[in-house]
């Protein structure tokens, strides 16, 4: 099992907060259960090996995806269901990029999963199939940064002041107030929120709390043993209620019940941890 982060080229920093690769190997495929993927702060662009069912229990929706998907940005659950081993590399776009790259407000994405050649044009399947016959990690690395050098030359939209201090709030575990971010913007409270929500998909206050929640989530799944108040206020809650009102309203689920659901990863022996970023050669 695989289940890592790699950073993107110099070159393209700007663009790839890191890239995202998953290697899952079954020894019983009838026994896969469904990842419940709770709202993360990022955009992605996924192309895998095998088909997707994503299921959203707000709307009962789902989406049958064959081979790649564009997420926005969530801020609710969804369930990835797939019924055979899974390789698989995601593109973790820096804040705002995907709007440079578009040249389209990504609210318009928000919650929501689609095919990438709606946006990216019917080029992307060549990369599918590119993907899906990479023999190594360092090779789909190598794809995936090709096919964003060519995305940027076509770019259509400049950097913004917004997009460093999204990229500060994702970074920083100090849980600073949301005034902090507005008055190293230079910009007025109205034309923060209207930046904020054009360039990342929700307004900003959503997504200090996703970011939180995330937080937390990753937390919990490197320190099981850690007992839930100390999760919460190492994350920047004000106590264990707290997390489990933001739990409830993201998951529809407390964090112990959230938690006690399988996933794959842990079907495997593993848990969604991200400890490193790393150069690959194999």
């Amino acid at each position: 099992m695989l289940l890592k982060e790699f950073p993107s080229s110099q070159s393209l920093k700007e663009f790839v907060r890191f890239y995202r690769i998953i290697d899952f190997k079954f020894p019983d495929k009838s026994l896969i259960p469904a990842k419940a993927y709770p709202p993360r702060p990022e955009h992605c662009l996924q192309f895998f090996s095998t088909p997707m069912h994503l299921g959203y229990d707000s709307n009962k929706k789902i989406v049958v995806a064959h081979d790649s998907f564009l997420t926005g940005q969530h801020t609710v659950l969804h369930n990835r269901k797939f019924y055979d081993d899974l390789r698989s590399i995601q593109i973790i776009f820096q804040p705002g990029a995907l709007y440079r790259l578009l040249g389209i407000p990504v609210d318009e994405l928000t919650n929501m999963t689609i095919p990438p050649r709606d946006v990216f044009g019917p080029n992307v399947e060549d990369i599918c199939e590119q993907m899906y016959h990479a023999r190594s990690y360092s090779e789909m690395l190598s794809i995936a940064e090709r096919f964003i050098t060519m995305r940027v030359a076509r770019l259509k939209g400049r950097t913004h002041p917004i997009d460093q201090i999204v990229q500060q709030m994702v970074a920083c575990n100090v849980p600073y107030s949301l005034d902090v971010f507005i008055d190293s913007s230079c910009l007025s409270h109205r034309q923060f929120d209207r930046k904020f929500l054009e360039r990342t998909g929700i307004g900003p206050k959503e997504f200090m709390r996703v970011t939180r929640f995330y937080r937390a989530y990753l937390m919990r799944n490197k320190y099981p043993n850690k007992d839930w108040l100390t999760v919460a206020l190492d994350s920047g809650y004000y106590d264990y209620q707290h997390l489990t009102r933001d739990y409830k309203e993201f998951t529809g689920m407390t964090p112990k019940q959230f938690f006690a659901l399988d996933s794959p990863e842990r079907t495997l022996g593993g848990e969604e941890i991200y400890d490193s970023r790393e150069k690959v050669s194999s």
